[in-house]
This record gives structure tokens, sequence and C-alpha cells, in this order.
């Protein structure tokens, strides 16, 4: 299990740490949907497009290492190594994004509390880096959330 935690008031800027020790950090852009995520010294480029359903992890060559579609419906997918893993939302209530594999909940991501913005990533069986990146959405996915919500309600 990965707990991220939030190390910036203003960015969306997390340190993911394992049993206490750091394996990664996400931070994500500026201007647009995406960011930049970083796992053992290696550091990846995530892409989001203009509505924030899409987002494509690049390696330093471009080359394409995982894809997540139709992000923010109730079901969406994340494809890395040939294999599609499926997420889902928990319930219209919460923020969780549950993992599904054979038709069974097998991880999710999650709040730590309801107030705080640390983040608790138990996805077994994807690779470090595929977590990160599946971390870097859903953080980007809640952000222009509440984001759409105050807006709403200004």
């Amino acid at each position: 299990m990965l707990i991220a935690k939030r190390t910036s008031v203003w960015r969306a800027r997390y340190t993911v740490t394992q049993q206490g020790h750091a394996v990664a950090a996400w931070e994500g852009g500026v201007w647009r949907s995406g960011g930049q995520l970083t796992v053992a010294g290696q550091s990846f480029l995530v892409r989001g497009n203009a509505w924030g359903s899409r987002f494509v992890m690049q390696d330093k060559a471009g080359e394409s290492v995982a894809a997540a579609d139709r992000v923010g419906r109730k079901q969406w997918t994340v494809t890395a190594g040939g294999v599609t893993y499926q997420f889902q939302r928990a319930s219209v209530w919460s923020q969780a994004q549950d993992l599904y594999a054979g038709g069974r909940k097998v991880g999710s991501v999650r709040k730590t509390s309801f107030w705080g913005s640390d983040v608790e990533v138990d996805l077994p069986g994807l690779p470090l880096p595929v977590q990160v990146f599946v971390l870097g959405v859903v953080v980007t996915m809640w952000e222009a959330q509440s984001a759409a919500a105050a807006s709403a309600s200004a």
C-alpha cells in the first residue's frame, strides 16, 4: 500500500511512501491537466486532454507507458503493458475509486480522511509507476471536480 502526502498547499504535489520510505513523487500541472511523476529516479510526463477524460503517461523518449480512458465517468480504465485495469467510483457519495478484477473489488484509491488531502493507494498487481500514474489521474480528477463545484456555487 502507498500513502501519498500532499506537500504543497497551492499545488497538487505529493510525496508517495511505501512502508514509511519515499518511493515516488507526483506533481500536477499548473495550467493543463496532467503533470509529472518520478519513480526510482525515472521521470514520466502525464498529459491529459482538454476535457480531462483521457490521460497518457510517457517516458523520457516520448513512448506511451500507460493510458487512462473515460476518466470522470462511473467506470473507467487504465491500460499498461497490454493489460487493462477496470476502475469504478465507489459510490455516488464517495470520491473513492475502486479497482476491479473478475467482477471483484481488489483495490482502491481513497483519501485517508474526509477533511485531509492525503491519499491511500492500494492497487495490488499494478507496477509501481502505474500506481503513481493512477494516483495522479485520480487527484487531477478530484481537483477538477472540486473546481467545477466551486464555480457552480459562485
